[in-house]
């Protein structure tokens, strides 16, 4: 599986709205500055906690540009460009390779369950029209549409599918796609709470929105992996843990949103219906964030 531009951790922005619920730019791009300086190894915007599905074509691409603006070649971007039509999907993919995008991401969103032939030739044809790699993203939870192992490794027999981004949370496909394919194969982690059990099946990344919030951790989480330092990792993985299920348990965007706020870095809004998280939901984020900075200073 060649021509994998990413590893490590690869960061989620996302998507803040101004109080008319207009999509923030110069919010984006300062929380997308924070992400490179950091240290995460690449930045991925119009995921799910970028909240991808509810912006429209021109607010796609004003993230889109903004990303490249902001991130000036400093570290690989991945450009989420999915949509429910192939022919969507590859205007919004070939727009991200033109503003610079080193790659897209693609997950077959579906209102009909899709057929594999179906998903196969979705992902085929827009590989056909851009020169630049894809991640196939596998998560049923929010496309609706669970893609086998066998189905993946179909897709990545299409000459620009060279990533695949699983986040099912069953860490037993990763260990099928590594005996399947080989140490080459390019697969990402995308369900947090599993992020060292997907390292040690072989993970080449971890896509996540939680550097965000906690990137020092994430980040050493990643070194620790590559030092072969398992005990360390555990330890370093296990500070972090509380937050991971929260952020996922409580939906992303509302989790990081309200995280940055508590963090006064600034979240900006949500577009409706989405709502922030109650005052509960906030307290307890801020406790768990204050529970991390704790023991990270004390160490």
């Amino acid at each position: 599986m060649n021509n994998a531009p990413f590893k490590g951790v690869i960061a989620y922005p996302i998507t803040p709205f101004d109080s008319n619920e207009n999509i923030d730019i110069p919010l984006f791009k300062k929380q997308v500055e924070r992400l490179v300086t950091t240290g995460s190894h690449g930045i991925a915007p119009l995921g799910s906690t970028g909240v991808m599905p509810y912006l429209h074509d021109v607010e796609k691409e004003a993230i889109t540009e903004a990303t490249m603006q902001q991130v000036d070649g400093r570290v690989p971007t991945l450009v989420g460009v999915s949509n429910l039509t192939t022919d969507k999907t590859v205007y919004h993919a070939q727009f991200a390779e033109k503003a610079g995008a080193t790659a897209v991401m693609i997950i077959p969103m579906s209102y009909w369950k899709l057929t594999d032939d179906e998903i196969v030739k979705h992902y085929d044809t827009v590989a056909s029209k851009i020169s630049i790699p894809i991640m196939a993203y596998n998560n049923p939870a929010t496309g609706g549409v669970d893609m086998s192992p066998a189905l993946l490794k179909r897709l990545l027999e299409i000459p620009n599918v060279t990533m695949i981004k699983e986040s099912t949370g069953d860490v037993q496909r990763m260990h099928y796609l590594k005996k399947e394919l080989g140490d080459d194969v390019a697969f990402f982690n995308g369900s947090n709470p599993l992020a060292l059990s997907a390292f040690s099946a072989g993970a080449r990344g971890w896509c996540t929105a939680a550097p965000n919030l906690i990137p020092e951790l994430n980040i050493a989480l990643y070194d620790a992996i590559q030092e072969n330092d398992l005990v360390k990792a555990q330890r370093i993985f296990y500070k972090q843990i509380d937050l991971l299920k929260f952020i996922v348990a409580k939906g992303l965007p509302r989790s990081i949103k309200a995280g940055l706020d508590l963090l006064e870095i600034g979240g900006g809004g949500l577009r409706s219906p989405l709502k922030p998280l109650n005052e509960n939901e906030i307290a307890e984020l801020d406790s768990i964030l204050s529970a991390i900075n704790k023991e990270v200073y004390q160490h």
